[in-house]
C-alpha cells in the first residue's frame, strides 16, 4: 500500500498506530471522536507534509463513527486517494467521485464502514483568495472531475514521496514555494473555475485577451522568474478566479495548462543555449522538480527529449565556432 513505501524524514512525519487506545490521544488534539467498528482489525497511519502555506495529511483511516469539529479559516479539502472509499456525512453517500471542501467552522458527522485512504489539505489564512469556497461555515460535497481528481491526487502522492526520499527539497523556499504552487493549480481545475464568471461585465472578451497578453509580456520579461499564480494576480490587480477565466476564454485551456506550457517554452529556451547548463539545472529553474514527468510533459509538448534539444543546441555552439 502506499504507506509501506513512505518512510520518515525531515520533510516528512509519519505516524502508525496499531492499537485504537493509542490513537485517541492524537484525534482528540484535532477534535474530534472515534467509535471504531472493528477493534480486533484496527490500524492507522498518517503522514503529514508542510508547505509554505499550507499543510497536507494523507491518512489511512479504520471503520469507525466519526465525530469532528473542523477548524479552517483557510480553507481545507478532503480528496479521497484510492478508487475504493466509502463513507457518508449526515447520511449523504460519499465515494470516490466526491471531494468535500470547507473554509470556517462546522461539525461534521462521517461513518466510514471499511477502511479508507484519504488526503486532508490545510490551508492558511495568508494564502490568497482563489475562488474555491463560495460558502463559509458549510461542508460542501461535490463531483470532481475525474481528470482533475486523478492529477490532484497523484500530486499530493508525489509532494509525500518526494518529502520521503528527498527531505532536503524542503528545506529551500523557493522549491517548496514550486511544489505548493502547483498543488495550488491542481485544485483550481479541481474546483473547476468557471471561464463564464467574468461575461457579464462590458467588454469581458477584450479584457481577457488584455490579462493574457499581460501573463505572456511577464513571462517574456522574466524569463527564468518563478511564476505564482497568485503574484500574477495581484500584479495585475484581478483574482485568480478571473485570470483562470481570461485564460480559458482565450487560449482554450486551463490556467494551470497554460502556465506549464509558458514554464516549458521557458526551459526549452534556456536548453536551446546550450552552454554548461543541465536538464536538471533547466527544468528546475522553472519549478519542474520531478524530472521523469518533466520529461514526459517535454516529449509530448516538443516530440524530442530534452536531453535532445541540449545536445543539439551545444553542437550548434561548438559547430559555430
Amino acid at each position: 500500500m502506499f504507506f509501506d513505501a513512505l518512510a520518515p524524514s525531515s520533510a516528512l512525519q509519519l505516524v502508525r498506530f496499531t492499537d485504537v487506545d493509542a490513537f485517541r490521544p492524537a484525534e482528540s488534539l484535532e477534535d474530534a471522536r472515534s467509535i471504531p467498528l472493528d477493534v480486533a482489525n484496527f490500524a492507522a497511519a498518517r503522514a503529514i507534509v508542510n508547505l509554505p502555506d499550507c499543510r497536507i495529511i494523507v491518512a489511512r483511516s479504520f471503520a469507525r463513527i466519526l465525530d469532528t469539529a473542523y477548524r479552517a479559516p483557510g480553507g481545507m479539502v478532503i480528496l479521497p486517494m484510492t478508487d475504493d472509499l466509502r463513507a457518508s456525512s449526515s447520511g449523504m453517500d460519499i465515494d470516490s467521485r466526491f471531494f468535500i471542501a470547507l473554509r470556517g467552522k462546522h461539525e461534521c458527522h462521517f461513518v466510514e464502514p471499511q477502511i479508507n485512504h484519504h488526503a486532508l489539505i490545510m490551508f492558511s489564512p495568508s494564502l490568497r483568495d482563489r475562488g474555491w469556497f463560495n460558502r463559509a461555515d458549510a461542508l460542501w460535497v461535490r463531483v470532481a472531475d475525474p481528470a482533475a481528481h486523478l492529477y490532484a491526487r497523484q500530486l499530493v502522492q508525489d509532494i509525500l514521496r518526494t518529502a520521503s526520499v528527498e527531505p532536503h527539497m524542503f528545506e529551500t523556499t523557493e522549491v517548496a514555494a514550486h511544489l505548493q504552487e502547483g498543488l495550488l493549480l491542481a485544485f483550481d481545475d479541481l474546483f473547476q473555475i468557471d471561464p463564464s464568471s467574468d461575461r457579464t461585465a462590458p467588454n469581458a472578451g477584450a479584457r481577457s485577451a488584455r490579462l493574457v497578453q499581460q501573463i505572456d509580456d511577464y513571462v517574456a520579461a522574466y524569463p527564468t522568474a518563478p511564476i505564482y499564480t497568485a503574484n500574477l494576480a495581484g500584479e495585475f490587480g484581478v483574482s485568480v478566479r478571473t485570470l483562470g477565466g481570461a485564460v480559458s476564454k482565450v487560449r482554450g485551456m486551463s490556467l494551470h495548462q497554460y502556465i506549464r506550457l509558458k514554464r516549458l517554452w521557458a526551459t526549452r529556451s534556456r536548453l536551446l543555449k546550450g552552454g554548461g547548463a543541465t536538464v536538471a539545472t533547466c527544468a528546475r529553474a522553472q519549478g519542474f522538480h520531478h524530472l521523469g514527468e518533466f520529461a514526459a510533459a517535454y516529449r509530448a509538448a516538443f516530440h524530442e527529449a530534452p536531453s535532445d534539444t541540449l545536445a543539439r543546441a551545444r553542437h550548434t555552439c561548438f559547430s559555430a565556432r
